[in-house]
């Protein structure tokens, strides 16, 4: 066993001074409370419990910067956006999938992010056609190397849009029948263990037949593991699937599916009234991605509304634009303060925003990783990120603003110490494998760089 003391933990019933916290097999044995530090266990400032990003395409960290300039047509948005992308996922194989990926799992980390929900669709390795599962085995070496806790959600792609049966010839690399992607499914959940675990999805009603979503889903009730799928980010997918299936897409689904807690919806950007009081009362999360569509130019989700009906939320880093978890909690607010036109609009359960980011994103990316315990509370996993006490940025805050401050203020994170399963994964605010993750992404990039 070890011990780690802290002066202050956010523990589920708040924030608490002086805290030891003794630890056992990754897990949190024991949490004393008005302990004194001995000079023989760690001694740390403001210890809180990681976030869950919960939404990731790890590979497009490699593309991050890359779409900035304006085409010569002139009308950019998330169609030719996606041309790129699937440019990209044409030219990454295993060896380079593990390196981006390992990259994008040591930012997690260094940002306060201690487990990843992976939205894995590209299933075949395009540099080898005989490989099996070797995607698959990138996404989770990246996961073992960096050490974060992945829930690996592997996605099922198939057509082309609601009309469409077929996939386009991009998207034929990574598109497959649904009988080859449950035996995937099969296969790859005999091999997880430890910090893997698994989750299952569809990409998107565009992208998955009725039937397919039918078996996808009925999958997920009998492993009982969470359910992920992208929805209703475009307008255009709304257009297109109320012409095909009489219904907008969150509607639709909820008419045809029992969506509850285990489900996380990704995006569901255009929703009307009864959409979302309806999700909300579903118990699902919504994942909401607010760096990325910012970036892609989505739109706003109706934040406010779905939370008066008691909707439940995540957050994900999706494309990678940014790695920063309160980043994502700060536009979270910022988008609905600018739509609003006024200020403190997420402050429904807690008169600080902050505070109350933090706590529904922390509840939502628990269901949406498909884990059981989660905290700082005896039996959970010790996943803790430590903040420096004594930076500038937490200078001045009690226990009610110090998340506002760490939402809010906009400059360097003050985290200095970030754990999973117990293990120091960043010490000094370096992630611990740092240059040996920057070497690798690099040459990566190079050999991408070589085949475009």
């Amino acid at each position: 066993m070890t011990t780690i003391f802290a002066r202050k933990a956010l523990l589920p019933r708040g924030w608490t001074d002086d805290v030891r916290l003794t630890l056992d097999g990754g897990r949190i044995a024991e949490v004393t409370i008005g302990a004194k530090a001995d000079g023989r266990e760690d001694a740390l400032g403001c210890v809180i419990p990681g976030l869950c990003n919960a939404h990731s395409h790890a590979f497009q960290r490699a593309l991050a910067g890359h779409t900035e300039e304006r085409s010569p047509a002139g009308r950019d948005n998330f169609w030719s956006w996606r041309e790129r992308m699937y440019e990209l996922a044409g030219r990454v194989g295993a060896d380079e999938l593990t390196a981006i990926a390992r990259q994008a799992y040591c930012e997690m980390l260094r940002s306060g992010y201690t487990s990843v929900a992976e939205f894995h669709y590209l299933h075949r390795d395009p540099l080898d056609d005989g490989a099996v599962d070797t995607m698959f085995q990138a996404i989770a070496t990246a996961a073992r190397e960096s050490g974060i806790r992945l829930t690996y959600v592997p996605v099922h792609y198939e057509r082309a849009g609601f009309e469409d049966p077929e996939p386009t010839a991009q998207q034929a690399s990574f598109a497959m029948p649904v009988d080859e992607f449950l035996q995937h499914f099969e296969r790859v959940a005999s091999q997880c263990d430890g910090l893997v675990s698994m989750g299952i999805g569809a990409h998107s009603l565009r992208a998955v037949s009725q039937e397919s979503l039918r078996r996808i889903a009925a999958v997920a009730g009998d492993a009982d593991v969470p359910m992920h799928i992208h929805i209703a980010e475009q307008k255009r997918e709304v257009e297109q699937c109320f012409s095909s299936y009489g219904r907008r897409p969150v509607r639709w689904l909820l008419e045809n599916f029992d969506v509850g807690p285990a489900w996380s919806l990704v995006h569901a950007t255009h929703m009307d009234e009864d959409e979302v009081a309806a999700l909300a009362e579903s118990g699902a999360v919504a994942v909401l991605c607010p760096s990325t569509e910012a970036n892609l130019g989505d739109g706003l989700f109706p934040l406010h509304d779905y939370l008066e009906h008691g909707g439940r939320i995540a957050i994900g880093s999706d494309s990678h634009i940014s790695i920063n978890p309160f980043e994502e909690l700060r536009w979270l607010e910022y988008g609905q303060r600018l739509a609003s036109q006024s200020r403190n609009v997420v402050s429904l359960r807690d008169s600080h925003v902050g505070s109350e980011l933090f706590a529904r994103a922390f509840e939502g990316g628990v269901l949406a990783a498909g884990r059981q315990a989660a905290g700082i509370e005896a039996g959970a996993p010790a996943d803790l990120v430590a903040l420096s006490d004594d930076d500038p940025m937490l200078a001045g805050h009690n226990d009610d603003s110090r998340l506002d401050a760490l939402v809010f203020s906009g400059y360097p994170l003050p985290v200095e110490r970030v754990m999973v399963d117990g293990r120091w994964c960043v010490e000094e605010a370096v992630h611990v494998d740092r240059e040996n993750a920057r070497a690798g992404f690099v040459e990566a990039l190079e050999r991408l760089g070589s085949r475009s």
